[in-house]
């Protein structure tokens, strides 16, 4: 299971601004790579994020200190309704996250890699849930760029 302590450690250093990151490891496409200190990410916006109101919503894939690996999550731009599922789809595949506030993440280890894995292959990531307020709360993230960016994370916190 998840430790929600290094999900939300490492969700606080990718929100950081991209100029704060110690080192670029690449754009790649629509996907970015970055490196802080031990601390590797692959991120990206979801479609239409400059033009949303609320907060900054992004996916990221990331690996740090806390020894997670490959580890999926997502930013919301609004917090989630209590009870409400977080679907992610990726193309046709469909995986269910675990949500608090305005952040969701995989269930486990096991379900990181299979959504890494679908993002590798995949097209396009769809992430579904309600918002607070009950409004529906869709992210759309196109995923060219990502399996380069993925790599280039992973690669970075090999050592």
């Amino acid at each position: 299971m998840i430790n929600g302590r290094y999900f939300i450690l490492a969700f606080l250093a990718v929100a950081a601004p991209v100029s704060a990151a110690k080192q670029s490891l690449g754009i790649f496409s629509l996907w970015g790579a970055f490196r802080d200190g031990n601390r590797c990410w692959a991120v990206a916006e979801p479609e239409g994020a400059a033009r949303r109101s609320g907060g900054r919503a992004f996916a990221s894939v990331s690996w740090g200190a806390g020894g997670e690996r490959g580890q999926v999550g997502f930013q919301l731009a609004r917090g989630k309704r209590q009870g409400s599922a977080v679907l992610l789809r990726i193309d046709e595949r469909l995986f269910q996250l675990i949500g608090g506030g305005d952040k969701a993440w995989a269930e486990n280890a096991r379900a990181d890699s299979e959504i890494v894995a679908a993002m590798r292959t995949g097209v396009q990531m769809t992430l579904e849930t309600r918002a607070e307020n009950g409004a529906g709360l869709r992210d759309t993230y196109p995923l060219r760029g990502a399996a380069t960016a993925i790599d280039a994370a992973a690669i970075a916190c090999a050592g």
